[in-house]
């Protein structure tokens, strides 16, 4: 009897790969080939992932989590990475992102739990029993961000047949940019600027791609919310939020009359590594408080004269300024919090739901950026005094502020996108989904307006005993929105359930 190979399942293609050579009926040989190459680079990489990243196997890997977080990130920067311009992905490039990120995503297909389910035997017997199905978060949010995915690729794929404007390298283009978008192509307009029509089509795009980078920022929002803090990122924590804040922000933050939008313009936000301080350490305070809030972790060392309701109304002002950072900054790189939760999670769902939202969000906002430059140069063709006011392109950062504090009659929620219906009106849905961020309206969380009623007691309370008043106004946020061949696909499966396993 001939000895059975260890693993054989893994090669059963090589079998059936000398099955048709003897076979009439053998199916095309460039077919036959390209799946055998699928199945040998879907192997390799999903072996890579059950060491951890770990070739050696030394047992040094990192865990499946973050291997599989990093593998996202990896294959979208080496998709999108050299996104310069307004066109169509090449075809091999989107045909390798579509085939990979389905593997990796089909991990979430064997992450399930157990739910309730009725069953009825044959002699009629109804019976309760537990069945598994896709977790929950999984079940709502991979199919979200596979639509926003193929929302933005059909975007790309809009601008093919565009003959309005085009492309110059910097060597060929006479005017020398000096701004820090310098290595990126710099678009050119017709002498009398874009059409009208192109015009009104290049706002309805930037509209769809504003949306698509809001449900994204949201949904990577509300898994990093859900991520547990690493102890290492709470021992080093200093021990009040006057320390991790400094004197002036903390004096600013808790003053009597506090406005966000009043404080930020008093903060030096010229660079995006000042911008990304400020939120870490505003993060780093909200964390504080939050621990001295709970009873659980109360300690000697983390002891202070600051009432509990003080640290609450404190909470939700750092709060605030980093609702407003994020939708003010949306291409800001991830603070030291998130990548102290990213690198210690141990949720592989959570980690690829992360790490996908976080590519499709980055991908919108360069669309987003690529847009604003052609317009951008549409409105110096038209108006060249504009040229004379500005040194630099404007960045879609300020883009995103614009179209979140304006109302755009035209645009469409994620439900328009994702053709999803409610029994509510219209304007309810649309007020549902609607991400305004104002300047002339102070934001705070959504737990400030369930809490109204006691904190204005509070601070009823402490006016009579200061003899001043405090304010805080609150405007909850509400923007949160819930192939394969056949030759692969039970390698697929089976590669799949024995990553969730090793986790």
């Amino acid at each position: 009897m001939e000895q059975q190979k260890f693993g054989w399942p893994l090669n059963r293609l090589e079998s059936t790969k000398l099955h048709f050579a003897n076979d009439g009926n053998a199916p095309n040989p460039r077919l036959k080939d390209r799946q055998y190459s699928d199945v040998e680079q879907m192997k390799e990489k999903f072996a890579k992932l059950l060491l951890g990243e770990d070739m050696s196997g030394g047992g040094k890997g990192v865990s499946s989590a973050l291997a599989l977080s990093n593998a996202i990130t990896n294959l979208a920067a080496s998709a999108f990475g050299e996104q310069k311009k307004l066109e169509p992905m090449a075809p091999e490039t989107k045909a390798r992102w579509r085939k990979e990120i389905d593997w990796l995503l089909s991990v979430t297909d064997h992450i399930v739990e157990f739910v309730p389910s009725k069953q009825v035997s044959k002699d009629g017997i109804h019976m309760d029993i537990m069945i598994t199905r896709q977790r929950t978060d999984l079940h709502i949010n991979i199919p979200a961000l596979r639509k926003l995915d193929a929302m933005l690729l059909e975007c790309l794929e809009n601008f093919k047949e565009q003959n309005e404007f085009f492309y110059t390298s910097s060597k060929d283009d006479d005017d020398t940019r000096n701004d820090d978008k310098w290595w990126i192509p710099t678009p050119k307009v017709p002498q009398n600027g874009l059409s009208e029509a192109t015009r009104k089509w290049m706002q309805g795009q930037k509209d769809s791609v504003n949306q698509v980078l809001k449900a994204a920022m949201a949904i990577n929002a509300q898994v990093l919310s859900e991520m547990e803090i690493p102890e290492s990122y709470i021992e080093s924590l200093p021990k009040n939020g006057r320390a991790s804040l400094g004197d002036s922000i903390y004096k600013s933050i808790t003053d009597d009359y506090f406005d966000p939008d009043y404080f930020l313009s008093t903060m030096d936000l010229s660079s995006e590594h000042k911008i990304l301080d400020l939120k870490n350490r505003i993060e780093a305070s909200v964390i504080i408080w939050k621990r001295k809030m709970n009873a659980k972790d109360t300690k000697s060392s983390w002891s202070s004269g600051v009432s509990l309701e003080k640290r609450e109304i404190l909470e939700e002002r750092a709060e605030t300024i980093l609702l407003i950072l994020k939708h003010r900054f949306p291409g800001l790189p991830q603070s030291s919090l998130d990548i102290s939760k990213i690198q210690y999670n141990r949720d592989v769902g959570q980690a690829i739901l992360e790490s996908y939202s976080r590519i499709i969000e980055s991908l919108a906002y360069t669309v987003l950026s690529r847009i604003e430059d052609v317009t951008y140069a549409d409105s110096l063709t038209r108006s060249p005094s504009n040229g004379e006011k500005k040194t630099k392109l404007p960045s879609a950062k300020e883009e995103v502020e614009k179209q979140n504090s304006a109302e755009t009659p035209t645009s469409m929620t994620l439900l328009d996108f994702m053709g999803w219906t409610l029994d509510r009106g219209e304007t309810d849905v649309k007020n549902d989904f609607k991400n305004d961020v104002s300047k002339d309206v102070d934001m705070l969380p959504k737990k400030t307006t369930l809490r109204r009623d006691k904190q204005e007691n509070i601070l009823h309370r402490e006016a009579r005993e200061l003899g001043r008043s405090k304010k805080s106004n609150s405007t909850p946020l509400t923007d949160s929105i819930t192939g394969k061949s056949e030759a692969v696909t039970n390698q697929q499966n089976s590669f799949s359930a024995c990553l969730v396993n090793r986790t």
